[in-house]
């Protein structure tokens, strides 16, 4: 299953990739939310190879994914691949000039089943693709303007 959105934003392109590629920021962000968030490379730059073991609560039961950072090209593309008991997840985020003060994040999400439960899911989640969709985009707009508020700060 596919997720896509675009955000545009008031950063420059430059600014926008700091922000989405700001990775202790994330953590932060995630513990917030509840998460607990535990890094597993001893990396000292950000760069690819950089993982975490990431717990939360959803749907009544405690999950757990492992991601790794599988691409990092400034200034436009982070590349995170995640995998837990049920799902392979594929995060790009691609950052786009529009103008020297204006950028647009493309934010993509591909998620794979590793399991007959986990396909029948997905299946199930699929009846209600667009509500998802618009989440999505709330939620990846919530995360862009958070993310560049800190950026400006």
């Amino acid at each position: 299953m596919k997720f896509s959105t675009r955000q545009d934003t008031d950063l420059a392109a430059e600014g926008l990739f700091r922000a989405v590629s700001n990775f202790h920021a994330i953590e932060r962000l995630l513990l917030r939310r509840g998460a607990t968030v535990r890094r597993l490379d001893d990396l000292a730059e950000p760069g690819v190879g950089m993982r975490w073991l990431i717990g939360f609560d959803w749907r009544g039961r405690h999950r757990e994914l492992t991601a790794e950072v599988t691409r990092l090209d400034a200034p436009e593309v982070v590349a995170i691949d995640a995998r837990s008991e049920q799902f392979e997840v594929t995060l790009r985020m691609t950052v786009v000039a529009l103008t020297k003060a204006k950028s647009r994040l493309i934010f993509e999400t591909d998620i794979h089943p590793r399991g007959m439960k986990a396909r029948l899911l997905l299946q199930t989640a699929k009846l209600g693709k667009a509500q998802l969709d618009r989440k999505f985009a709330k939620r990846v707009g919530e995360f862009v303007t958070h993310l560049a508020a800190g950026e400006h700060a």
